[in-house]
């Protein structure tokens, strides 16, 4: 077949014809992805495929209409609509390419229209990186000693706290900033993680009294720095080159400080010695361990030994005993040296955030004081909007009164200041559970446990959520992979339990109250009640609820707990707790 009559075919068979009808259709298919499937939160996946797909249909296409015709009859092989005089005139396919066209061409116009003036979806607007935003990376300790890390950090800390005080600044959280101490990502991909648009970076070197301070000010889109300045002093000035730093901040961002430089001064101390003990303390308070805990108690004595006014130090210590104290089971003498501390925090510093909010946790949490606690907690939050204990601890205790809605919205606003923070998504998973979220809550809970696989009861969420569905593999899988020796016996007990395996069940469960019945008398009666041993599980409960167990606050709104609520023991604990009678 020559070259002319080969063209001529093509046009017989109506190829060119099938060809514009199939890009007008692609086209129309196209716009249809593009503008209407992310309005339904499709993936951008999908709309990919969707191309794909499209152009490698169209081959596949002229090749069906060279082989192929559309007769009266139906579909023939085109040398058979031939012979029997069936041939189209095409008149259909003119009316494919006007319709194509007029959609394809409406499609294109509303999406640019609404591409400027649609409202921003949810899912847009959460993932926004507000302008007035900071994340304040760890200082980098260049002082030649290791053992100096500590003030680095502190300092970084502090920073964090002194920013936390402007008014419309989001500040991000300690947990979720040192996670980049090792500096590996470029500051755009630093911002977007943090979601901020603004880095505080640099470098500190300390030197026997004195400290030399570089401080710059980044954009995290581009890296260009905003703002910089070195600052060469001695130690006792520290606390005035914070507020000067923080007010450095403030002006480049076009922000205004909330109070004056007195309101912040109860945080600082005079005294450099209980200052450098005090950072030391900090720095075994956040490592999480019952080891580092007893240094950082000492490391606090030693501040309040120093500076007998160092309100900062009593709140920590406060938090440490509280932990401690829940940790080991020795809440009868833990718990009140939390409340001591505390009390003389806010007698110290009315004005310090961190003194409230160590007040009202142990209101809440020590004492089951939940009105009071939430008090404090609220009066933290008006003082620091952005401190990320505040808001976790807030969320924590009001999903304790069975304010579900309000406590997921706080837990989901402490993990916007704190997104990198184990704490954080461990509180949102806890109150996703309690709400009956299931797969929002194993999600939180995988979060957690990626952000720290070390950290105890890193897959209580995953064990509990498999639990509430029946799913006894998948519990016994991801109890398996929890690092507590002293937790996982609780996760195995359960998930034994809902396998079936009874034999493994009992030994689990054995292992859980010989070792463990002081600190997790509360889980012991979770594992009965799962197991339909009501008058165990009430025995339990009793216990956890002479030794003032931390779970006990949770009793009203424990699922795993659902099958006790008919019972009138079940409502006397929970007025004995001071929990309110109904969520």
């Amino acid at each position: 077949m020559s070259e002319r009559n080969f063209f001529a075919e093509l046009k017989r068979r109506n190829v060119y014809k099938v060809a514009v009808a199939y890009g007008v259709v692609a086209w129309l298919l196209m716009q249809v992805a593009s503008q209407i499937f992310p309005f339904f939160d499709i993936p951008n996946w999908v709309v990919r495929l969707v191309v794909l797909i499209l152009i490698i249909g169209f081959p596949v296409a002229l090749i069906i209409a060279w082989a192929f015709e559309v007769t009266p009859e139906g579909i023939k092989r085109t040398e058979a609509a031939d012979a029997a005089g069936q041939r189209s005139r095409g008149v259909a396919w003119i009316y494919v390419v006007l319709i194509g066209v007029a959609l394809s061409v409406g499609l294109f116009f509303i999406g640019r229209f609404t591409a400027g003036h649609a409202t921003p979806r949810l899912s847009e607007a959460a993932t926004a990186i507000p302008d007035k935003s900071i994340a304040v990376l760890p200082l980098v300790n260049e002082s030649g000693d290791p053992k100096d890390e500590y003030f680095s950090d502190g300092l970084s800390e502090e920073l964090i706290a002194a920013l936390a005080q402007i008014s419309g600044l989001k500040v991000i959280g300690r947990s979720s900033s040192f996670r980049f101490k090792d500096r590996k990502e470029e500051p755009k991909t630093i911002g977007e993680k943090l979601g901020v648009s603004t880095l505080l970076d640099g470098t500190v070197r300390k030197q026997g009294d004195r400290v030399r301070i570089v401080a710059a000010l980044v954009n995290a889109t581009d890296g260009i720095q905003l703002w910089t300045k070195t600052f060469d002093l001695e130690l006792k000035d520290i606390f005035a080159v914070q507020q000067e730093i923080a007010k450095a901040v403030a002006e480049s961002l076009r922000v205004t400080l909330l109070g004056s430089k007195e309101k912040s001064a109860p945080m600082a101390t005079n005294s450099v010695k209980a200052h450098n003990a005090y950072l030391q303390g900090h720095f075994y308070s956040v490592r999480r361990n019952a080891e580092d805990y007893r240094k950082a108690i000492d490391y606090f004595d030693q501040a309040i030994q120093f500076d007998p006014d160092y309100a900062l130090a009593y709140a920590e210590r406060s938090e440490v005993w509280t932990v401690v104290g829940d940790l080991t089971g020795q809440r009868s003498t833990a718990f009140p040296k939390a409340r001591s501390d505390a009390e003389k925090a806010v007698a110290i510093a009315p004005s310090l955030a961190e003194a409230h909010a160590a007040l009202g946790w142990v209101r809440a949490f020590a004492e089951w004081k939940f009105a009071e606690g939430l008090s404090e907690l609220q009066r933290a939050k008006e003082l620091s909007p952005t401190n990320p204990t505040a808001n976790d601890l807030l969320a924590r205790v009001i999903v304790y009164t069975g304010r579900m809605k309000e406590a997921e919205r706080q837990a989901r606003q402490a993990v916007e200041l704190d997104p990198l923070s184990a704490g954080t998504q461990f509180t949102l998973g806890r109150v996703l559970f309690y709400a009956g979220k299931l797969d929002e809550a194993d999600a939180a809970g995988r979060k957690m446990a990626e952000l720290q696989p070390s950290a105890s009861s890193s897959q209580r969420w995953q064990v509990l959520v498999a639990v509430q569905r029946g799913d006894g593999e998948m519990a016994l899988r991801e109890a398996q992979l929890e690092p507590d020796d002293t937790i996982r016996p609780f996760e195995l007990a359960l998930a034994q339990y809902i396998r079936g395996d009874r034999k493994a069940a009992d030994a689990a469960l054995a292992d859980l109250i010989a070792n463990s019945r002081d600190s997790l008398a509360y889980q012991i009666a979770q594992v009965y009640a799962i197991r339909g041993e009501k008058n165990k599980a009430f025995e339990w409960l009793q216990i956890a609820f002479d030794n003032h167990d931390g779970g006990m606050p949770s009793l009203l709104v424990d699922p795993v707990l659902r099958g006790l609520r008919d019972d009138a023991r079940y409502k006397n604990l929970v007025v004995k707790v001071g929990l309110p009678t109904t969520p």
